[in-house]
C-alpha cells in the first residue's frame, strides 16, 4: 500500500487555474446580477463561505453543482469556461497514469488576449448602474458619450 501512495503525485496545495477561472466567472455573473454570496448560497443550500470558496477556486465545483449555479445565474454552463486565459486549455490534465494531454491539445485556446479590466469591481458596478437606467434613449446617449471620450481601440470596435 505504501508503494501505491508513493506512485501517486501529491496534489498541489494551490487551486487549479481552471477552478480559479470558473470561480471568477461565478463571481462575475453573481455580481452583475447584484446577487450576494449569501443569496446564491441560500439558493444552492450552502453557506456564503462555501460560495466564497467556489469563487476563489479553493473548492472545485462539481458538475451537478455547476449545473445548478448556471440555472440560478441564468447562463449556459459554457459561460463558466468562456474567456479562459491563453494557454490554460493547453496545459496537461491529470489522468489515471499521471500527467497526460487531452485529445484536443492542438485546439485553439478558448480565448486570446483577455482584458482583466472586465472583471474589476469598478467595471461591474458601472455595467450594473448603466443597465439600471430605465430610459433606453438616455442609456444610448450615455453609451455614445463614453465611447466619444475613450481613445479608439480596434479590438473593441463594432463590426
Amino acid at each position: 500500500m505504501a508503494e501505491e501512495n508513493a506512485e501517486r503525485p501529491e496534489r498541489e496545495s494551490r487551486p487549479s487555474p481552471i477552478d480559479v477561472h470558473v470561480g471568477s466567472r461565478i463571481r462575475l455573473r453573481r455580481t452583475l446580477l447584484g446577487m450576494s454570496q449569501e443569496r446564491l448560497g441560500d439558493a444552492l443550500g450552502l453557506t456564503f463561505q462555501q460560495v466564497q470558496k467556489y469563487e476563489r477556486g479553493m473548492n472545485r465545483v462539481g458538475a451537478s453543482r455547476l449545473f445548478d449555479i448556471s440555472r440560478i445565474l441564468d447562463v449556459p454552463i459554457s459561460y463558466f469556461f468562456d474567456d479562459m486565459p491563453e494557454g490554460m486549455s493547453e496545459s496537461p490534465v491529470s489522468g489515471p497514469r499521471g500527467r497526460t494531454y487531452g485529445f484536443a491539445e492542438q485546439q485553439e485556446p478558448f480565448s486570446v488576449g483577455i482584458d482583466d479590466q472586465l472583471t474589476k469591481r469598478e467595471t461591474l458596478e458601472l455595467v450594473r448602474a448603466y443597465y439600471r437606467i430605465p430610459d433606453a434613449p438616455m442609456r444610448k446617449r450615455i453609451f455614445d458619450l463614453i465611447k466619444s471620450l475613450a481613445p479608439a481601440d480596434a479590438s473593441f470596435e463594432e463590426n
